[in-house]
This record gives structure tokens, sequence and C-alpha cells, in this order.
């Protein structure tokens, strides 16, 4: 009868450990309470299916989608320190995935999150972030069939980690 205890006692204790690592883990990568239904950052298996919007012609993969009542939370997890406040870029990334998840649940998500190493950031999902979006959007649809595009900037390392570097005329080398 003592042994069972002691089994008791050492498995109640693993319990207790896993539980307090899980609420750890889910800290440290700056997900929100909720259940996640969706991940797409290598540390779990990666997800088959990217997000798409037939109407907004737009398709992307969220780091994660956090069920949280009956609102879905997208989480766009950065390297690197945060910036005093996220990068222009990185919330219209986190808009679009808003916008994708409107779409695909008929339900706007109130916030998406940003998660820098050191830094949270909760984003509203307002009507002026999303015509932002949409507004640039239609800005890269316009570049994208011109054909005398300048590149925009001048950092070399930036150019380097380009996708489209190959297929540029424009790379800095």
């Amino acid at each position: 009868m003592g042994w069972l205890l002691l089994v008791g006692l050492l498995l109640g204790g693993l319990g207790l450990w896993l539980l307090v690592r899980s609420v750890q883990g889910r800290r440290e990568a700056g997900l929100p309470a909720g259940r996640v239904t969706y991940a797409d950052t290598g540390a779990w298996q990666r997800t088959e299916r990217a997000l798409f919007s037939r109407e907004h012609r737009l398709t992307g993969r969220p780091d994660y989608l956090v069920h949280r009542r009956r609102d879905v939370i997208p989480v766009e997890v950065k390297s690197g320190g945060a910036p005093r406040q996220p990068y222009e870029g990185h919330v219209l990334q986190l808009a679009a995935y808003c916008l994708l998840v409107e779409e695909q649940e008929g339900r706007a998500p109130p916030h998406g999150i940003i998660k820098y190493d050191d830094r949270t950031f909760e984003i509203d999902y307002t009507a002026a972030l999303r015509a932002r979006l949409l507004e640039a959007l239609d800005d890269l649809r316009y570049d994208l069939a011109q054909s005398d595009v300048p590149r925009s900037h001048d950092e070399a390392a930036r150019c380097a980690a380009c996708s489209y570097r190959g297929r540029c005329d424009q790379r800095l080398d």
C-alpha cells in the first residue's frame, strides 16, 4: 500500500511539473490563453494548408492561430529584439492574417499579436487598419504590374536575404 502512495505522489508531481512547463512555454511563445489550432513555426509539424482569400487574392501562414472563446487570434513571431513600436510591415503582415481569419471564420478577430524575443504587441484589428492593408495591397499590385519600379532600399543585407534576389535586375552585389 505504501508503494501505491509513492507512485501516486510521483505521478502527481510529474503532472504538476508538466502543467507548469506548459504555462511557461505558452508565455515564452507569446501566446494568449486559448486553444492553439494552427501552428506554422517549425516547432510543431508543418501546417499543410495556408489561409487563402479568393476575394482579396491573398494567401498567408500565420505562426499561430489561437481560438479564444468565439474569436480566432493570429499570432506572428519575429526573431530579434522589439523596436519601440512594431514595424509597419509587421503590422500590415499581421493585418493580412486578420483579414484571412475574418474571411475564413466569417468574423473578424478583435486583434492580433506580434511577438518579438523580448516584447509582445497586441494590435487592434480596426476598420482603419483593414483599410490601410487593402490600400497597401492595391499599391503592391500596381507596382507589380509596372515594368520600371526601382528598388526601395540601399541595404546590402536586406538585398542578400530577399526572396526575389535571383530574379531582380536591381540587386545590390
